[in-house]
């Protein structure tokens, strides 16, 4: 068997989330169906990690199996986006790898950015790629409450219930805060997150932003561990996976 991986581009408005469900259109199935079709064998295509209803990712990694080896790389990339352009999905990138890599086990860094539109209208050509928030934000309080995310703690407050992670602990190497006008980024690396981790963690931000926290009561909603004390997570599509590093 001969392994590759693929960058993945995709904008995830239609589709429920990553990882194939019961029910509804996933990234994670679409493209194996189209791969099974396209080289006439079952794939199992296997993620860096999920992505939630609505997320996006500026370049997801995947990798499959494959019995023979594709014998023009160019070719193959041209006719599998053929097939899945049109849904707002698309092979940046196919290349053949070492047996020895996964596509999630060996990932060292996650990269996610979080966008807010920070205005009194609603974004049009950027509709369904931002969280519109209303409200004016305070950038630098969302900074000093970003610093502190940044290191190796207990996120339980972040975690969905749902969530099957064997423990709460990560560590969260940065958290990059940019604006421009009325438009607000914020990076977040970490090897890996919890389920709905990132979200939640902007959900708070935009508390403090909006002042409906100090940083007192940030710290301590973060510090005691307690989901039900988190503010609403942020809504799925202002969220990309920016990149995976291995």
């Amino acid at each position: 068997m001969i392994r590759y991986q693929l960058l993945i581009e995709y904008v995830g408005t239609n589709f429920r989330g990553w990882q194939i469900q019961k029910k509804g259109s996933t990234i994670q199935g679409f493209i194996q169906e189209k791969l099974s079709k396209l080289l006439k064998q079952k794939i199992i295509l296997n993620g860096s990690g999920r992505t939630d209803t609505g997320v996006h990712a500026i370049e997801q990694s995947a990798h499959f199996d494959c019995q023979n080896e594709i014998a023009d790389l160019i070719k193959f990339l041209k006719t599998i986006n053929h097939f899945l352009n049109d849904q707002g999905v698309a092979i940046k990138k196919i290349k053949k790898k070492s047996n020895r890599f996964h596509a999630r086990f060996s990932a060292k860094q996650r990269i996610y950015k979080y966008i807010i539109f920070n205005q009194i209208s609603a974004p049009v050509i950027e509709k369904n790629r931002g969280w519109h928030v209303r409200k004016p934000l305070d950038l630098d309080l969302i900074k000093k409450g970003a610093n502190k995310l940044v290191g190796t703690y207990d996120y339980s407050t972040f975690r969905s219930a749902s969530c099957h992670a064997k423990s709460p602990i990560k560590t969260i190497k940065s958290v990059k805060i940019k604006s421009s006008k009325n438009r607000i980024e914020i990076e977040f690396n970490s090897q890996s997150f919890l389920q709905q981790q990132v979200r939640s963690m902007v959900g708070c931000l935009k508390y403090l932003g909006e002042k409906k926290w100090d940083l007192k009561q940030f710290d301590k909603v973060f510090k005691l561990k307690k989901r039900v004390l988190c503010a609403p997570p942020a809504p799925p599509e202002g969220l990309f996976l920016v990149r995976v590093i291995y």
